[in-house]
Order: C-alpha cells, then sequence, then structure tokens
C-alpha cells in the first residue's frame, strides 16, 4: 500500500511540473534563426532549414500589434536597418533619365518607285550598307517609262525634219524631258538618250542623298507600283537619345536648361538640348517621353544604344527619401517608418520627383518622422514571411 502511494505522489508531482514547464509561446526567452526567424525554439540548436546555430531571444521579437514588427537587436543589426528623420531638402536640381540613341527621322530619306515596273537588279544588298550621293541603287523595267522616253525621242526627230514651221516642237520636247525627269530619270540620262537616239528597255536609278539603308523593303524581281518604297537611308551625324519621363516629372523639367547625354559603353559625355515633348502621353504606363538630339560627327554612337540623360533643372526643396527607402509595387508606395525601439510599421506614401538619387515624398509622412533608409526590403520580406503579402498594403495603409 505504501509503495503505491510513493508512485501516486512521484506521478502527481512530476505532472504539476511538466504543466507549470515554460513552453516557447509563454517564455520570455527564445532561440530562432536569422535567416529564418519563422523558426522558434525553447531551447539551442540549430535551424532544422539551413542548420545555422540558433540565437538567444528576449520576448520581444513578437508581434506587438497587427501592423507593427517587432525585432530583435540582433535582427536589426543583422539585418543593417538604418533609419533617418524626414527633413526638407532640395531636389529637382538634376534629373537623370533612362535613354536609347535612335536615328534622326528628320535626316532619313525615302527612296520609291517614280513609275510602276519589276526590279531587274538591286545593287543595294543588305541593311547597314553606306550608299554615296549618285551611287546606282537599282535597275527597273517600266513600260510607262519606256513609252515616254519614245515620246520623247520622236518629238526630237520631228523638230529636226519638220521644225518649228507647223508645230512648235520645242515646248513639246521640254515637255516630254520634264515628264522623264519626273519620273526620275538624271539629266545626264535624258542628255545621253538625245545623243544616242537609242532607247534601253531598262533604267537605272540613283540615290539623290547618301547614307545608311536602314531598311530594304523591296527585292529583286519584284513588280512595284507607283510609290512603293524600296529603301530607306538614314544620316548618323545627328542622333537622338530618347527617354521616359513619368507623369509627374514633366512640371519639373525646363525646356530651356541644359542637358547631357552619357554613353556609358563609349564613356562619352556629349551635351545636348530638348528638341521634342511627346503630346501624348501613354495612359497605362502614365509615362511621356522626350527627345534629345546630339551629334555624332564622328560616327561612333549607333542606334540601340543605351544611354543617360542629365537635365539640369530648377531646384526645389521637399520632403525626400533615398529612392532605395521607397518600395515600388503595382498597387502603390510603401515605407517603412520607427515606432519605436525595434519596432517598425509599414505606410503608404504618394511620391512626386525621382531625380534617380532622391525621391520627393508628396503625401503620407511629415517633418520628423523616422523612416528606414536602408532594409526597407528586409523588413517587407519578413512581415511577408510572417503575415503573407496581402495584409501588408492594408496596414500601410491605415
Amino acid at each position: 500500500m505504501k509503495y503505491i502511494l510513493l508512485v501516486c505522489s512521484l506521478f502527481l508531482f512530476l505532472t504539476c511540473r511538466e504543466k507549470n514547464k515554460p513552453t516557447v509561446q509563454d517564455s520570455d526567452d527564445y532561440y530562432t534563426c536569422s535567416m529564418h526567424p519563422q523558426i522558434r525554439r525553447p531551447a539551442p540548436g540549430n535551424c532544422p532549414i539551413c542548420g545555422m546555430n540558433l540565437i538567444h531571444v528576449k520576448k520581444g521579437g513578437e508581434m506587438a500589434s497587427d501592423a507593427d514588427l517587432v525585432l530583435n537587436d540582433q535582427q536589426v543589426q543583422l539585418g543593417g536597418i538604418q533609419t533617418d528623420t524626414m527633413g526638407k531638402h532640395s531636389i529637382g536640381d538634376q534629373m537623370i533619365l533612362n535613354a536609347t540613341l535612335n536615328i534622326d527621322e528628320s535626316q532619313t530619306v525615302t527612296l520609291n518607285t517614280p513609275v510602276p515596273g519589276r526590279i531587274e537588279k538591286l545593287y543595294v544588298k543588305s541593311v547597314g550598307d553606306f550608299v554615296h550621293r549618285g551611287e546606282r541603287l537599282y535597275d527597273l523595267y517600266s513600260e510607262p517609262l519606256n513609252s515616254a522616253k519614245q515620246e520623247f525621242l520622236l518629238a526630237l526627230e520631228k523638230q529636226k525634219v519638220l521644225g518649228n514651221s507647223i508645230i512648235d516642237f520645242k515646248q513639246l520636247i521640254e515637255s516630254s524631258r520634264n515628264k522623264l525627269l519626273l519620273w526620275g530619270m538624271q539629266v545626264e540620262q535624258i542628255n545621253e538618250l538625245a545623243r544616242t537616239k537609242s532607247s534601253s528597255p531598262i533604267t537605272s536609278f540613283y540615290s539623290p542623298s547618301e547614307g545608311y539603308v536602314s531598311s530594304l523593303e523591296s527585292h529583286e524581281g519584284d513588280f512595284l507600283t507607283e510609290g512603293v518604297t524600296i529603301l530607306r537611308l538614314a544620316k548618323l551625324n545627328l542622333m537622338w537619345a530618347e527617354a521616359q519621363v513619368y507623369a509627374t516629372q514633366l512640371s519639373h523639367i525646363d525646356r530651356e536648361g541644359s542637358a547631357v547625354v552619357q554613353v556609358p559603353a563609349l564613356s562619352l559625355d556629349i551635351p545636348g538640348r530638348i528638341e521634342f515633348a511627346n503630346p501624348e502621353m501613354n495612359p497605362s504606363a502614365r509615362i511621356d517621353l522626350i527627345r534629345i538630339e546630339i551629334n555624332n560627327p564622328q560616327g561612333l554612337l549607333k542606334p540601340g544604344m543605351p544611354a543617360y540623360v542629365i537635365l539640369k533643372n530648377r531646384p526645389s526643396r521637399a520632403l525626400t527619401l533615398p529612392v532605395d527607402a521607397v518600395i515600388r509595387n503595382e498597387k502603390g508606395n510603401l515605407v517603412w517608418i520607427m515606432t519605436g525601439r525595434n519596432r517598425f510599421k509599414p505606410l503608404e506614401v504618394k511620391t512626386g520627383v525621382d531625380d534617380g538619387l532622391q525621391v520627393e515624398i508628396m503625401e503620407g509622412l511629415k517633418a520628423g518622422d523616422v523612416v528606414v533608409i536602408s532594409g526597407a526590403y528586409l523588413l517587407n520580406s519578413e512581415y511577408i514571411i510572417r503575415h503573407g503579402s496581402a495584409p501588408i498594403m492594408a496596414q500601410a495603409e491605415k
């Protein structure tokens, strides 16, 4: 009987001790992984995910509220979390935009067929070839043009036989000559036709300008109607640097200010001026296009090269943050503010001018707010790990 009472007493003692043993939920201390904070253990050990040693955490790593994210000192240090106090600074005196070099379309020449006919031979074979002024481009067989040649020769023959006593053949010859000029024949070709009195069914056409072939629209053997494009020539002595500008940046652009185009591939800084701003904005992306005209005397710049456009504008003072402090997504702009020691909260803001280094904060923050300027993306990831991605914008809007 005494043995039974002893066993029961021991059982009750151990049960009460186990019941009062602190767990990871109600203990003041727990152990977690700096890389995987969802792992929490009541005793030291290794992380079951990455194998790192678990770190000791005082109570305070729990969420203080639905909106606040509370970290311990080790997490703040490992995450490189840095804060700064909001204040007004100069912004807008310089704006850096991504750009692409393109052909100056005002320097492009489009060569079309002046008369219907069939291309017998094309002397320009590929895009990128350089064509000199007066260089032969193609040979064309054209019935209308051959008929016009015969009319010109007939007028010359009639004038030689009959003179101008009955009909003013001089005017008729001039009219036939003008038709040949209008249909693309050169003066030298017409003079040669008048001298030899012999007409070939094939007519050669020559380039009226020089430049690089930017597109080749027709090929040998093609039968073309009047006005069909054969090729396009582009001059590269002038280039366009086309940059995209957000709607919020347009009002801060000084049309009379200076512009510099940087070409990283060539380590060049080229001065230019704003040539054009698109009057129509892309409604889906809410961006506009501006165009900077620059010189390319040595031909080093090529269409398609990436570049930066640096605009000098009128400066203004506003609440600003480093661009890395603002988390941008399709739902809005988000920053993290510090509400207490190691305690952070997401906040939605409205941004303005972005000069590539600083971004203007128009709504959502005020002077004196302490904002996370380094490590905001880590806080964002930590919040998503603990709560998921859906609630974060809802909390930020509060």
